[in-house]
């Protein structure tokens, strides 16, 4: 079929797989363009198929030369829709870590679940025998417990309403919003969902059965941020979840010490992801972001912040932190030249001065490169198969 975007609210419904598969062979030649980075032989990525945790795979296996597994939980295509975008990009991450001799196989399933953590175990075992770096990088809206109990994440404040500008991306309006303040069984399910809770989970499950190697190293995705987006997400549900997520970082490198186990959180810049563009606040000031930090030659992507992660800070010796358990990457983003001229534009920007002072194009372009789309070299004319097999999983 002729595969064309088809956006309904902050997500696309449509992915095209020639255009998903260039992106990925994009992200690798860049990190092959870069000096290779070592400390890593055997990694498992929970969250592996888009943005960050996708970004991980690529950059631990084409230039750590290691070894991968990667948990997702995506559609493939049923002959009459497209498969989702992280279905493609697994596939064609498989397909030229194949082209390399390099090991890769998926999982496609509930990360939550308990069913997927035995499948992971088994096979680490049989193939690998251990594991010694374990990325966790999910960005779910929802869990369903152990009791059987399903519980949602929510975008809210926990304090008062609040009350700032935002961008209705459709319309290219600067527009205002309020944001109702959470409840707290809002904020303890969103904990839930996006805190440490599962990823203590994985680690327990991973050591209890003999395959966590000695030394082993696992890590985690957070954003912070700067005062301007706090009350949305630093301040917010979000936050209260990502907050939980440091102290199980804490926890665990204290509870695991005999085996020597490290955990680290990765702060990381703000970026276009499906989730972010569902954060009211955010995407404007995404756009703003953009525009300047392009201006000033310090823009990056996923590819480009996960490369610079492994290679100047997690995998030097030590490990290049903040005197804590973070690993900072949103150190650019947050110089004060930079949020200094974001903040000169936020007091300016309006709907007639967008185009002036954001990055809505280039907001856009990001957005539907996620999806596969308006990727350069990709006939999109074309007609093309949408069932596109995944090889570790079709086997």
């Amino acid at each position: 079929m002729i595969v064309e975007p088809k956006v309904r609210g902050f997500i696309c419904t449509t992915a095209h797989a020639a255009g998903c598969r260039e992106n990925v062979r994009q992200q690798i030649e860049y990190v092959k363009a870069q000096p290779k980075c070592g400390g890593c032989k055997n990694v498992l990525v929970i969250g592996a198929s888009t943005g960050y945790g996708l970004a991980s795979r690529i950059t631990a296996a084409f230039s750590a030369g290691a070894k991968t597994i990667g948990i997702m939980f995506e559609k493939p295509s049923n002959g009459k829709k497209t498969a989702s975008a992280g279905w493609y990009n697994t596939a064609a991450f498989e397909e030229f870590a194949a082209d390399e001799g390099l090991y890769a196989k998926s999982i496609n399933g509930d990360a939550f679940s308990q069913a997927v953590k035995e499948e992971t175990i088994e096979l680490i075992r049989k193939d690998w025998g251990s594991v010694d770096m374990v990325v966790y990088s999910l960005a779910a809206p929802r869990r369903t417990l152990p009791d059987g109990e399903t519980v949602s994440s929510v975008l809210k404040t926990t304090k008062e309403a609040y009350t700032n500008k935002t961008i209705d991306l459709a319309n290219r309006t600067v527009v205002p919003v309020t944001i109702e303040p959470a409840t707290q069984e809002e904020i303890d399910h969103t904990v839930k969902v996006m805190g440490g809770e599962d990823w203590k989970d994985w680690i327990c499950a991973l050591s209890k059965a003999g395959v966590l190697a000695e030394n082993a190293v696992t890590m985690a995705y957070t954003y912070i941020g700067p005062e301007l987006t706090h009350p949305m997400y630093y301040h917010g549900s979000i936050g209260a979840a990502k907050d939980h997520l440091y102290r199980t970082a804490k926890e665990m490198t204290k509870e695991f010490a005999e085996c020597g186990l490290k955990a680290y959180v990765s702060v990381n810049k703000a970026l276009v992801t499906q989730a972010s563009s569902a954060i009211p606040v955010v995407p404007l000031y995404t756009a703003i972001l953009y525009k300047i930090m392009k201006q000033m030659g310090l823009q990056e992507g996923c590819i480009e912040q996960m490369y610079r992660l492994f290679a100047q800070k997690l995998l030097k010796e030590p490990p290049v932190t903040d005197g804590e358990c973070m690993l900072r990457v949103d150190d650019w983003e947050l110089r004060s030249d930079v949020q200094e001229k974001v903040s000169e534009a936020w007091e300016k920007i309006t709907t007639e001065n967008l185009d002036e002072l954001a990055d809505v194009d280039g907001y856009w372009e990001e957005f539907y490169r996620m999806f596969g789309f308006g990727l350069p070299n990709v006939d999109y004319s074309a007609d093309i198969d949408v069932d596109v097999p995944i090889a570790s999983i079709a086997e």
